[in-house]
């Protein structure tokens, strides 16, 4: 194991601690999904070398969604792609009529990473990086910048909405050049679909077009192709918490936004899109319901449905749904024991016989629910640890002895962004939860 820095550390345990996903470190605690992870590394190569990729990562709440799609992310990274992820949230989804798409291509624009800035916020350094190279080449070949920028975006124009986004990088570069800030910023604006009506942009840049809910898919397509244009192999494109289309009222809402994933998985099972991906990520029930999911739009079911011949502890990873299976127990042993590698040094670590013995209360307590589903068993594994850590005197065999599992359907540990405001349904069935009677 690589040496873990402070930042890391702090970063993992509190995230682990509240039940979520760390964005940092998580090559210290990672375990498991081997050859689900060998599958999307060739999408990635695949989407590097001009082709796309779609995936479906599909599992139970709390099964390790989110951290293998964060996984896949910082793997895209290391493969020289640019990312933009976002969850989906009541205010954000594919496709609206009152802003919410919109707001969701705004979202992933502040989001857009890169290798080098793989927290976010990279979209000005992607721009200001295209723009750099066509100033080099551009003295190279003595000819004015704007004249070769206007020569490698030319090919834009074909595309839906390609004049007006290679006019907005245009006019950025005249904003980098005149050293006018607030014409860059507009442009960035622009291009993270910040604008909210026409006359502003048309004020603004003298374009004529936004980002709006009907160009969102269009703009990443046109992004894609930029960023390849900057430099970079591609776009992948990560989208979390897919079950609130499922909840969605209206079925004309869910049957438009399954329309719109329908257009993307043509594209990219036809070979329409180039150097673009997309990761997207849902229960379930998301994925199979008759009535409210995927599955109620009959050309999606058809396209997604299970290899038939996939049975009997059979897997077929190279269609667009990964399923991902439970974590074994030896799995979940060596997850314990990277957590304890985190959070205790050497002196004070548990032993092994600890970690066993954890693992035997639970599954006398849960049974096999703690393997399907690890989250709960790991946010109680974290608070094991630290009540060790601030309670010098206590023996880690008293704490183990005191576990009460409960169920309560009231505490809501779905995968859904909190900060947006949404709530995960529970599921019928849903997994108990570990607490720590001390």
């Amino acid at each position: 194991m690589s040496t873990l820095k402070p930042r890391e550390r702090d970063a993992i345990v509190q995230a682990l601690r509240a039940g979520v996903v760390p964005k940092q470190g998580l090559r210290h605690i990672q375990v498991g999904r081997v050859r689900e992870i060998e599958e999307l590394v060739r999408d990635m190569e695949r989407i590097a070398e001009g082709g796309s990729a779609i995936r479906f990562v599909i599992g139970e709440y709390g099964s390790g969604k989110t951290f293998f799609m964060n996984l896949i992310r910082l793997v895209a990274l290391e493969k020289g792609l640019v990312v933009m992820f976002a969850d989906l949230a009541p205010d954000r989804r594919l496709h609206a009529t009152g802003g919410q798409a919109r707001g969701l291509y705004a979202e992933m624009a502040r989001n857009l990473s890169t290798r080098t800035k793989a927290d976010g916020g990279a979209l000005a350094s992607v721009v200001e990086r295209f723009v750099s190279q066509a100033h080099r080449d551009a003295e190279e070949r003595a000819m004015p910048t704007s004249a070769l920028i206007r020569e490698r975006l030319a090919h834009f124009e074909e595309l839906t909405g390609g004049f007006d986004f290679a006019e907005v990088i245009r006019r950025y570069w005249e904003g980098h050049e005149a050293g006018d800030d607030a014409l860059k910023s507009a442009a960035l604006r622009w291009l993270r679909g910040e604008f909210t009506t026409r006359t502003d942009a048309r004020k603004a840049l003298g374009v004529r077009t936004i980002v709006d809910d009907a160009s969102v898919y269009d703009q990443l397509k046109l992004m894609s192709a930029f960023v390849r244009e900057a430099g970079y192999k591609g776009l992948l494109v990560g989208l979390d918490e897919m079950v609130n289309l499922f909840k969605l009222t209206s079925a004309q809402a869910r049957n438009a936004n399954y329309e719109q994933i329908l257009r993307i998985l043509n594209d990219v099972l036809q070979g329409s899109a180039e150097n673009l991906g997309f990761l997207m990520g849902g229960t379930p029930e998301f994925m199979m319901n008759t009535r409210r999911g995927l599955y109620s739009y009959e050309a999606l079911q058809s396209r997604l449905a299970e290899n038939t011949f996939a049975r009997d502890g059979l897997v077929d990873l190279s269609g667009p749904v990964v399923r991902l299976a439970s974590l074994t127990p030896e799995d979940l042993f060596v997850l314990l024991h990277n957590i304890r590698a985190v959070m205790q040094d050497e002196a004070t670590m548990i032993p092994d016989t600890a970690l066993e013995a954890f693992m035997a209360h639970c599954a006398d307590r849960i049974g096999e629910a703690y393997f399907r589903t690890p989250r709960n068993t790991v946010t109680a594994f974290v608070n094991l640890l630290a009540v060790l850590q601030q309670n010098p005197g206590v023996a880690w065999s008293d704490l183990i002895e005191g576990i009460e599992v409960r169920s309560d359907q009231g505490d809501d540990l779905s995968d859904v962004d909190e900060t947006a405001g949404a709530t995960a349904e529970p599921e019928e069935g849903d997994d108990e939860l570990i607490s720590f009677r001390l």
